[in-house]
């Protein structure tokens, strides 16, 4: 492994990592913007414009764009989170220069054709339905949103449809010439990749980057509380959760070892007690969900109408005897899950090269493996605990959808 970086003059992150014998290569470009940055009238339109770089340029039409990168064999795609986009494409070692080609074209020169624009905006109207049509879709939004109202980390990534109805060609263009700019993007490559080749393409094709510095950063604001929407179901979805920490945090780690033993597999304490043991669900996991300046902990669980009264006692029983149980056999478990994860994606290029992107953008530097699994390593019994305390002594969010009665955790 070669993890080399380079910065432009205009401010653009260029970061490989060179694989030997690998005969493909993921590559692509991460913009430090997402639903976070959308002021609440145009919420939506960062994954708006995902889907608008898609559909034609000033060089290529919108079946060029597919073809092209399908005519090598490659693949093309993209996501909208709430602190980033990407666009992001696996191709063979060859087609590198075509693959960046591509990217830069669609960044600095779609056209945002009206009628592509109306098309599209279908299309998302469509995502959105089915969202709403998908119940761990929608706990997951009302979930963000009873912990972050009024912030933009507790509105929609797809956006109201009210909204994206009305969403017009100037907002599109507006934002994306306002929040594109290239001190806020990181260009990633990983597998067969050429480090001076990556730099010197993205210098001549990357050249149309606005390098204006931008910054509309809103410090988070969790509040939580409790939200329930009755709707015709099988199942009750619900979602507790807790104010968590930030990336960098002293307690990340902690916490990341803590939800792993407690929803993070098979052997986990939820599974075990809630599944296995009582037949409660048939799905039910923790995780913990890091953000720039804040973080969000929780518990999915779907069941039916019948189980609700014995499920959420259980679950509090089970974060309650924690502490009390918590034993060195449990925590080596759950810190050989997290390490064997992260050990297993290094394996693909697709998950190096996000991991690349994500990593620069967060804490501006790569860090190695070994790192962080000192960093796991390094956790203890009474960091496990001692974080813990502090998560569940936050005030919780709670949001629950489905039949029967309004639910609420007390």
């Amino acid at each position: 492994m070669t993890v080399r970086l380079t910065t432009l003059d205009n401010g653009l992150r260029v970061i490989t990592d060179d694989l030997p014998g690998i005969a493909t290569a993921t590559l692509g470009l991460w913009v430090e913007v997402g639903t976070r940055n959308e002021p609440p009238e145009i919420n939506g339109v960062s994954h708006f414009l995902e889907h608008m770089a898609f559909k034609g340029t000033s060089r290529r039409s919108a079946k060029q764009i597919a073809e092209e990168i399908e005519s090598v064999g490659g693949h093309l795609n993209a996501y909208t989170s709430r602190e980033n986009t990407a666009y992001h494409a696996r191709i063979l070692e060859a087609d590198v220069p075509l693959a960046l080609d591509i990217i830069a074209d669609i960044i600095q020169n779609s056209t945002f054709e009206e009628d592509e624009i109306a098309r599209e905006r279908d299309v998302i109207l469509q995502e959105i339905g089915q969202a709403f049509d998908t119940p761990d879709d929608v706990i997951f939004d009302h979930f963000q949103k009873t912990a972050f109202p009024n912030h933009p980390l507790g509105r929609p990534i797809l956006g109201p449809p009210e909204i994206i109805r009305h969403m017009s060609r100037n907002q599109l263009k507006g934002y994306m010439e306002k929040e594109y700019t290239a001190s806020r993007m990181v260009f990633a490559a990983t597998g067969g990749v050429n480090h001076d080749q990556i730099v010197e393409l993205c210098q001549k094709q990357f050249a149309q980057l606005a390098t204006h510095p931008t910054e509309n950063f809103i410090k988070a604001s969790y509040k939580g509380g409790q939200l329930f929407e009755k709707r015709d179901l099988e199942q009750i979805h619900l979602l507790l959760g807790f104010e968590s920490c930030p990336y960098g945090d002293l307690d990340y780690y902690p916490l990341a070892v803590f939800s792993s033993l407690l929803g993070g597999g098979m052997s986990s304490r939820l599974f075990q007690e809630v599944r296995e043991k009582r037949g409660l669900v048939y799905s039910v996991y923790s995780f913990n969900t890091a953000f720039r300046d804040a973080g969000i902990f929780g518990i999915y669980a779907g069941t039916g109408v019948g189980q609700v009264t014995e499920l959420l006692p259980t679950i509090k029983k089970v974060l309650k005897e924690f502490p009390k149980t918590l034993d060195d056999k449990e925590i080596n478990r759950s810190k050989s899950q997290l390490k064997a994860g992260l050990l297993m994606a290094l394996e693909s290029t697709s998950a190096r090269c996000e991991q690349l992107a994500q990593q620069l953008m967060i804490y501006k530097r790569h860090i190695p493996p070994y790192e962080i699994i000192e960093k796991v390593n390094a956790v203890t019994r009474k960091d496990i605990i001692e974080a813990t305390e502090r998560l569940l002594s936050k005030t919780p969010t709670f949001t629950a959808l489905g039949p029967g009665e309004e639910i609420k955790w007390e």
